[in-house]
């Protein structure tokens, strides 16, 4: 059985997408083989009129099957960037097939219409084999369309790029293909992604009443046609060539130079308006096949799309019968625990909200309610749907109103002694088969599972906050937590849609880990007298989304300074001496009233409505600048702050799995997604490098960028993190 059936309807074929044993269809290269074929039938059929492409599943497509790309660069030996290019002109071939539909070549005569009938979402090749077809049919409800490779380092290479940018210009093509935004029916319609949305029973007969009745003129495409010229202008036009001013500058703004997809695809659109299709169709291919043969893109993929994908499918997941949650105990209504209300109604989870007064977990519902409201202002969802999802928010002061959850989230203030306490009333209510969890975000889990009659059911789960943006969670396992605490978290994680990493138990887990030493360290630099705005810059250029200053601020300077204080005291002796300079400015700040963005003051002065106005002068007054810093050296500070602490955690075992810990630096912080987090980049740069590199910082900086003995092992031996430690050795 292949991917693509044909079914005949009279005088139209009918071409189904419906990849057996998946829900969803994916391309693959029997399966583009299988679409070729299947239209050469139809083109060559007298008795066919014309096409209609649709999918027998719920939804059209979700894009290419990754792995097939890196299967074909892995076996093409030593010529792998032909076997891309050629593989890629291969897709162009038979789009540019059903596009040309049989036309006559000098008259554009005699071709057959292409409908393309889209049931739900299409994404990636989904959505460019619909730009192919003639006519692009889509049904009312839920779907998107869009074009999204741009999110996995790459960008639409099946044509997309070159199609939908002849078709409506460069500048109404940048948010589709350099924001990868996914678009609802109407939108879609708006952005001409389709051209007729309609009701989802009328769809594939509404699709065959086209092709049955579209003429010659209705199927050439204006590329094809004689005096076509591009919307907006062409590059070498005055307006066309202010419009690509402009993109290039926005794309070196927005990706800082590292994301070379970005730049690849501006190229491609920019040189394949200067030239006939096919050939621009050439040039496109050629762009994909650099962006493809670029470490980052491969780290990208794996990263963002093949490990992100393995985790929430479970991956990690012990075995055991399903855990999903029935009803949902969450412990404080404050932020954290209204974010995690929040996200569990959404998914269809009843959720208990216990606060110590009614007040304060009505007011924690009322977060999901403002949310909620917003949400059917903006269209993303229904004052119906509104109003089942705050249902199933019940606030309350009663711990008995626990009886019956099958979950609880603590999110209590950090201390070991409120954390104490709740655990013990609200297990005195709760069934024996229920799980404990804590949110904290710094406290050892063992040592909070002591409060617990239960300590195998006991288990950490760490939100990032806002709960409902940030995709990562952290799954932190204490020395007696059993595989249902742990099958149980991570089915609730699948549950919410979020992407779950499961560590061992360690002081900050695994994120915090990370982050902590990237805070501390652009602090540092401050208290040297690098000047703050080279520390902020230098982190932006590596593609990190905040610096760390400015991270600071969003967290809150108050917040550091207890886990300084909390950290000091529970080391003791061991505390590094070397964070002194860090602490006093910490506490200076704090001592000044500026807490960070809560307070509209911190390392960043802030206007009344809170936005930011610029670095605070006062910092350079304290600190004046010194001697001027090498760039290199910063980002290189910054950088392997959080590098050799995930290098660490991995050797200490508090990380299992490499892959999590490259896709939780991703998503929890925003670590450089260019390079596919920690292991990938050390992969990428070597570890006879990374190893040298950190002798030079350790001289020059401190023992705090000492190699660690894996490391330095690896760089003797020459190995590699994902040769030594990938899929095959996790699983």
């Amino acid at each position: 059985m292949t991917d693509f059936r044909i079914e005949r309807d009279g005088d139209v074929a009918v071409i189904v997408w419906d990849a057996e044993g998946r829900s969803m269809n994916v391309m693959t290269r029997d399966a583009f083989a299988a679409l070729d074929r299947l239209v050469d039938e139809a083109l060559a059929d007298d008795g066919v009129r014309g096409i209609v492409i649709t999918s027998a599943k719920k939804d059209f497509a979700g894009g290419m099957d990754l792995g097939v790309l890196a299967s074909v660069r892995d076996q093409a030996g030593e010529a792998p960037a032909q076997a891309l290019f050629d593989f890629t002109m291969s897709g162009h071939a038979v789009l540019r097939k059903i596009e040309r539909a049989g036309m006559d070549p000098k008259t554009n005569k005699g071709g057959k219409p292409v409908a393309c009938a889209l049931p739900g979402t299409a994404a990636g090749i989904g959505t460019e084999i619909a730009l192919a077809c003639h006519r692009r049919f889509m049904a009312e409800g839920k779907g998107k369309v869009g074009l999204p490779e741009i999110k996995v380092g790459l960008f639409p290479g099946a044509g997309g790029t070159t199609r939908y940018s002849r078709m409506v210009g460069a500048m109404a093509a940048a948010p589709v293909l350099l924001e990868g935004r996914m678009l609802d029916a109407k939108a879609a319609k708006a952005a001409q992604l389709v051209d007729e949305v309609v009701p989802a029973d009328a769809l594939l007969e509404r699709a065959k009443a086209w092709v049955r009745e579209a003429g010659d003129g209705d199927i050439v495409k204006p590329w094809d046609q004689k005096g076509w010229k591009m919307p907006g202008g062409a590059p070498y036009h005055p307006a066309g060539f202010m419009t690509f001013v402009g993109a290039s500058a926005m794309v070196n703004h927005q990706t800082q130079g590292v994301y070379p997809a970005a730049k690849a695809l501006l190229s491609a659109i920019y040189e394949g308006a200067q030239v006939p299709f096919d050939t621009a169709l050439r040039v496109e291919a050629r762009w994909f096949t650099k962006v493809l043969m670029d470490p980052t893109s491969s780290a990208m993929i794996r990263a963002l799309f093949l490990d992100k994908q393995a985790l929430e499918k479970g991956a990690n997941r012990p075995k055991a019968p399903d855990q999903s949650v029935q009803r949902l105990g969450v412990l404080g209504a404050g932020m954290m625990g209204a974010g995690i209300a929040l996200v569990a109604a959404q998914a269809g989870i009843e959720v208990v909200l216990l606060d110590q007064s009614r007040e304060a977990a009505e007011k924690g519902k009322a977060y999901s309610q403002s949310y909620a409201e917003k949400g059917a202002k903006r269209g993303k969802t229904t004052p119906e749907a509104a109003e089942a999802m705050l249902a199933r928010i019940t606030p309350t002061d009663r711990v008995e109103d626990l009886a019956g959850c099958d979950l609880i989230v603590e999110a209590v203030f950090e201390d070991p002694k409120v954390k104490a306490e709740i655990t013990a009333r609200v297990e005195a209510v709760i069934g024996e088969d229920c799980i404990f969890a804590t949110n904290t975000s710094t406290l050892p889990i063992t040592g909070l599972a002591k409060a617990s009659a239960r300590p195998e059911q006991f288990i950490g789960i760490h939100f990032f906050s806002p709960v409902e943006k940030m995709m990562l969670v952290e799954i932190i396992k204490g020395r007696e937590t059993g595989d249902r605490a742990v099958a149980k978290a991570l089915d609730f994680v699948r549950q919410i849609r979020k992407t779950p990493i499961v560590v061992n138990d360690a002081r900050f887990f695994y994120a915090n880990r990370c982050i902590i030493p990237y805070l501390n360290e652009g602090a540092r630099m401050v208290t040297e007298g690098v000047p703050p705005a080279l520390v902020e810059n230098a982190a932006k250029l590596l593609g990190f989304p905040l610096g760390p200053l400015q991270l600071i601020d969003e967290t809150s300077i108050d917040l550091a300074v207890k886990i300084s204080a909390a950290t000091r005291a529970a080391m003791g002796d061991a505390y590094p001496a070397d964070m002194a300079p860090v602490d006093d400015l910490m506490a200076w700040l704090a001592g000044e009233g500026r807490l960070g963005r809560k307070a509209r003051a911190g390392f960043y002065a802030y206007d009344d409505a809170g936005k930011r106005t610029g670095l605070w002068p006062g910092l350079a007054e304290r600190h004046p600048p010194a001697a001027e810093a090498e760039l290199l050296d910063v980002q290189h500070r910054l950088l392997f702050a959080q590098v050799l602490e995930a290098v660490k955690a991995l050797e200490e075992g508090v990380l299992t799995d490499i892959r999590e810990g490259d896709v939780g630096a991703i998503l929890g912080w925003g670590f450089a997604p260019w390079s596919g987090g920690p292991f990938s980049w050390l992969d990428m740069v070597g570890a006879p490098w990374a190893a040298e590199r950190c002798d030079q910082l350790a001289a020059a900086y401190g023992e705090r960028f000492a190699c660690p003995a894996l490391l330095r092992e690896m760089a003797e031996s020459g190995a590699r993190f994902y040769d030594r430690f990938g899929a095959a050795d996790a699983a």
